[in-house]
């Protein structure tokens, strides 16, 4: 196959994007410039095309002559951004590279997208036709980006294939860093009960579902839930993590109100100085939103089947936290 990958300096992006020249896949990765991250690439066996994501010019040279795009690239939650930012990357960036991508002879783009479209889970677990809820800019602009690639898939005759993945984790993720590291140093507080669901999907289990979105005939114009084959409450995963950095299990608590509100007094004041907060009210939401998902269409239809369980993936990644000196 010869594909593009998009985001491919990020965490998600890239370990896809390594995952598909192992195979023997012919990648290009679509990268803003070189880096250091894009060097790694290169000495993966990955051509990088120069360009940006809202540049139609370079989005009509990287797709020209590829099979299959995996769009991972996208806007995530930053302080000081306005939402046109978001919109731009997470919606209308979507639609330029399928149009880019139907004119060049792709054949199927596959959309990454995100469970945070279902927003808070009432009545876990939820399937694909669960409600769509959206709770911040991030996941609206998802949406969007989702109805976006719906419409240019029927307009332009390409297939599109959306994915949403839950919470993704494993060597290189940065953004569970803080739980593991919380855990590991004997120093994590849980606001709440800590009895929500909590669903991860491991690095390595996500990648092979992108793979089978973008390969598998079924396929073709679908959407997928990819997540692990385990749920479990935030309680059991945080004892799962102080079981595997070998540490007692966490057992302080605080109310969740008052650290929510402290959370919007800090946007309130930093956002407009376009300062980084030091508490948003979404990781509050990490203590108060259930994400538990059903990923049986994704089994039943193209196989989808994780490997990695939670323990094991959780160990792997304290493991790669350790060699960076992380924890």
């Amino acid at each position: 196959m010869r594909v593009l990958v998009t985001g491919a300096t990020g965490f998600t992006g890239g370990h896809l994007a390594r995952a598909l020249a192992a195979r023997g896949d012919t990648v290009t990765a679509l990268v803003r410039a070189q880096s250091p991250a894009a060097g790694q690439l290169s000495k993966a066996g990955i051509a990088l095309a120069i360009g940006d994501l809202r540049d139609t010019a370079a989005l009509a040279a990287a797709t020209a002559g590829v099979d299959v795009v995996y769009h991972i690239a996208a806007m995530y939650r930053q302080a000081g951004l306005n939402d046109e930012v978001y919109r731009a990357v997470n919606a209308t960036a979507v639609k330029d590279i399928i149009e880019a991508a139907a004119r060049g002879g792709v054949r199927r783009v596959v959309h990454c997208s995100t469970v945070g479209v279902h927003g808070d889970v009432e009545h876990p677990p939820a399937t694909e036709d669960a409600p769509l809820k959206p709770g911040d800019v991030y996941q609206v602009t998802k949406l969007e980006g989702e109805e976006l690639a719906r419409d240019a898939a029927v307009r332009l005759g390409i297939e599109v294939t959306i994915a949403r993945p839950t919470g993704i984790y494993g060597p290189g993720d940065r953004r569970l860093l803080k739980l593991f590291r919380g855990v590991a140093r004997r120093r994590w507080i849980t606001l709440g009960a800590g009895e929500i669901y909590y669903h991860l999907t491991f690095i390595d289990d996500l990648v092979e579902g992108f793979r089978l979105c973008g390969t598998h005939p079924a396929a073709a114009n679908r959407t997928y839930i990819l997540a692990g084959g385990e749920v479990t409450t935030l309680n059991a995963l945080v004892a799962l993590v102080a079981e595997g950095a070998g540490v007692p299990v966490p057992t302080r608590r605080l109310p969740v109100w008052p650290i929510w509100m402290a959370g919007a007094a800090c946007e309130a004041i930093c956002g407009p100085l376009g300062i980084e907060p030091p508490l948003y009210r979404r990781r509050v939401d990490f203590f108060t939103k259930s994400r538990a998902f059903d990923i049986t269409r994704a089994k039943t239809e193209i196989g989808f089947a994780p490997r990695v369980g939670l323990r094991e993936g959780i160990r792997r990644t304290l493991d790669w936290y350790r060699t960076q000196g992380w924890l």
